[in-house]
């Protein structure tokens, strides 16, 4: 569940860009807007941001499915060979830790100005972009379970 959660966080703010690219003010002021650059290159931060941030979000599942512990055999190469724990482990936590200390400062996000938006666009923005605060940790309870799934199935495997 807390993965698939984590997977959804950054739905929001992606759609949100992505309305953006397709003409939608945002909540932006005209002003905003024009120093976004959307009519110029300005949209393709914002696309590449929105799949990026979802594509990352998406790597949390295989921190519950199966090819999070086999990589997948249509992997080229590497298909077929057990994931390293280990590497799994201390990217996501790094990736959590990343994703606290970015998103956090979210939960301050009214009592920041914002000139280049319209108030009612700033509230919904605001609201658009909190669940990335528990991206990071949902990631963090996930890795955590993760890790101790791993590490009681090699205690189960060890010699005694």
């Amino acid at each position: 569940m807390a993965a698939h959660a984590a997977a959804l966080t950054p739905l929001p703010s992606a759609l949100w860009r992505l309305s953006l690219v397709l003409g939608f003010s945002g909540g932006f002021t005209e002003q905003g807007l024009i120093d976004l650059d959307v009519a110029g290159s300005g949209w393709i931060y914002l696309v590449v941001l929105s799949v990026l941030s979802e594509v990352a979000a998406l790597l949390t599942l295989g921190l519950v499915q199966p090819w999070g512990d086999v990589i997948p055999r249509w992997v080229p190469r590497l298909g077929g060979r057990p994931v390293r724990t280990r590497l799994v482990i201390v990217a996501a936590s790094a990736g959590a830790v990343a994703l606290i200390l970015l998103w956090t400062e979210l939960l301050f996000w009214w009592d920041t100005p914002h000139p280049d938006m319209t108030p009612a666009g700033a509230n919904v923005v605001g609201l658009l972009y909190l669940p990335l605060v528990a991206w990071g940790p949902l990631l963090a309870a996930v890795t955590v379970s993760y890790a101790r799934r791993h590490r009681a199935a090699s205690a189960r495997h060890q010699p005694q």
